[in-house]
């Protein structure tokens, strides 16, 4: 898991059957959680906003943590951080 900032949104009208009626979010990794990627797309069912701080699920987690087990996930929204220590 990692600690995100919501920067963006996507819009897809067309998409695989199993991700529709989702919300998909563009999360870049805040500072020292950088992976190979430094941006994604993750669907959001918590309701994040941009500007929110989050925390990211990746690959098998990501699918089980949002309640889509068929569905081709690898990156889920699971939270939304209140506060925490050593953030960014």
């Amino acid at each position: 898991m990692i600690v995100g900032k919501v920067v963006g949104s996507v819009i897809a009208t067309r998409k695989n059957e199993y991700l529709v009626g989702n919300k998909f979010m563009i999360v870049e990794p805040l500072e020292g959680m950088k992976s190979e990627n430094k941006r994604m797309v993750a669907i959001d069912n918590v309701g994040a906003g941009i500007g929110e701080v989050v925390l990211v699920a990746l690959g098998s987690a990501a699918r089980i943590g949002c309640g889509l087990e068929n569905a081709p996930v690898d990156a889920a929204i699971v939270g939304i951080v209140d506060d925490g220590i050593g953030l960014e």
